[in-house]
């Protein structure tokens, strides 16, 4: 079985305001192209209320560090209330949506995932101890950098949804 390691566990960003989600989703897709992740479209609901659009999206990029190593980071975004308004810039007309804008970011550092060293018992053991002594230093800086990752695209996207603050 692959060796999950959590790096980052329930990272949460909340906005409320003026916002284009179609934007915002585009955005989030050139971050994770730019950083070499292939993306995986886990979820996508769209329902519509009285009171505006329900849309919740779960992606879950990953990115092959090395044939040892994966890393992967799951977002998920939780529109509620969406509704679109017409609103004046600069003396032009845009049309934007306004409501409540959730994500909750974790991140994963998967080990081993083919599988390799669990065909025997010698081999895990073997496995444990390299990973241990060997590759500590390694697994360590892969930790690192998918938390950085992570960490970017939450400030990133606050700093996106601060744009459009009139």
């Amino acid at each position: 079985m692959a060796e999950r390691v959590v790096v980052v566990d329930k990272l949460r960003l909340t906005y409320e305001g003026l916002f284009s989600v179609s934007e915002l989703y585009r955005f989030i897709d050139e971050y994770f192209e730019d950083k070499g992740y292939d993306k995986r479209e886990k979820k996508n609901i769209e329902n519509v209320t009285p009171t505006g659009k329900y849309i919740e999206i779960e992606v879950e990029p990953w990115k092959k560090v090395t044939d040892h190593a994966m890393n992967v980071i799951r977002l998920r975004m939780i529109f509620e209330n969406i509704k679109e308004v017409e609103v004046e810039k600069d003396g032009r007309k845009m049309v934007l949506n306004q409501g409540k804008a959730h994500f909750l970011f974790d991140a994963f550092l998967y080990t081993d995932y083919f599988h390799k060293w669990e065909g025997k018992p010698i081999y895990f053991v073997i496995r444990t101890i390299f990973d241990k002594y060997v590759y500590a230093p390694y697994t360590q800086g892969f930790v690192a950098g998918v938390k950085e990752d992570t960490l970017h695209l939450h400030g990133n996207i606050k700093a996106f949804l601060n744009l459009y603050r009139f």
